[in-house]
């Protein structure tokens, strides 16, 4: 079954018309030439766009504060109103998709508050921020409503698609970013690119069991993520190591991080034995062939 069908059988609700992908991007900030980088036709849809700073746009970051701490809230991570605005809004790009609301599912409706008059609800919350590298941004936060839906309910593909909106929108060359070891989030991000591990333990962070990666995007391999095939292009590039990380013991993250701090490097994950792996088993890193 090739990405397409998947996308008919399991994503429905990317060709449901009360559905869009939305920009909430101050003025300033506005992509030029959004799309240009990376072949892909997958978001024909026009996005809705959202200021930040209108006031008449409140109630829709009302409804992004309470997915993302509904999301973050249970590991203690909630993003504070200020670093919304101070690092995501005032620097960033944010997207992700959102329902028409007088089209709402029930179901979903009766787990939301209402915040007031508005035309689109979000569902997903992707931020990025640029860096002084550049071509490069950091992945700074990944949420959606699948956090608090049944299984049954959830829009299949709801986070892994809002991060490649913003990734193909905003033209991303290289893509940086933090999540812990052991978080499903780990099987979306390792998708995007060759993941390569630039940190294994991160005690700066509050969860210092953080992984810290960046991939050069590629979005022809994006599909396996719906596939579940074998990236046969990582396979030939790469190698493994004999080293694994093991996302329950602290120790191997600190010993990875001493070969990174040693220029022993770089390291790399396979997406496709990440996304089939048990959450908690080791991991194998691997390193470009003949380095």
């Amino acid at each position: 079954m090739d990405v397409n069908q998947i996308f008919q059988h399991k994503v429905p609700w990317l060709q449901n018309p009360d559905i869009r992908p939305y920009v909430y991007v101050r003025d300033e900030n506005s992509i030029s030439q959004p799309g240009k980088r990376h072949r892909l036709d997958w978001f024909s849809k026009a996005p809705i766009f959202k200021d930040p700073l209108d006031l008449a746009e409140l109630p829709f970051a009302e409804y992004i504060y309470h997915i993302e701490n509904i999301a973050f809230g249970p590991s203690a991570m909630p993003m504070p109103r200020w670093v919304f605005y101070d690092c995501a809004v005032m620097p960033g790009f944010v997207c992700g998709f959102a329902y028409k609301k007088d089209k709402l599912p029930a179901l979903l409706k009766a787990k939301l508050p209402d915040f007031g008059d508005i035309d689109y609800v979000p569902l997903s919350l992707f931020i990025i921020i640029p860096t002084m590298h550049k071509g490069e941004w950091v992945a700074h936060n990944l949420c959606s409503v699948n956090s608090f839906l049944d299984k049954s309910d959830q829009f299949y593909g709801l986070g892994f698609l809002s991060k490649a909106f913003g990734l193909w929108y905003a033209n991303v060359e290289q893509c940086s970013g933090m999540t812990q070891w052991g978080s499903p989030a780990l099987k979306l991000h390792s998708h995007y690119g060759h993941l390569e591990v630039i940190g294994a333990y991160a005690p700066v962070h509050s969860h210092a069991k953080t992984v810290t990666y960046r991939a050069q995007v590629n979005a022809s391999s994006w599909e396996l993520f719906f596939t579940k095939e074998a990236d046969l292009e990582f396979l030939e590039q790469y190698e493994k190591t004999g080293l694994l990380i093991d996302p329950k013991n602290e120790k191997s993250m600190i010993e990875i991080q001493s070969k990174i701090q040693n220029n022993e490097g770089p390291f790399y994950l396979n997406a496709s034995e990440v996304l089939a792996n048990d959450l908690k088993a080791p991991l194998d890193l691997y390193k470009p062939k003949g380095y």
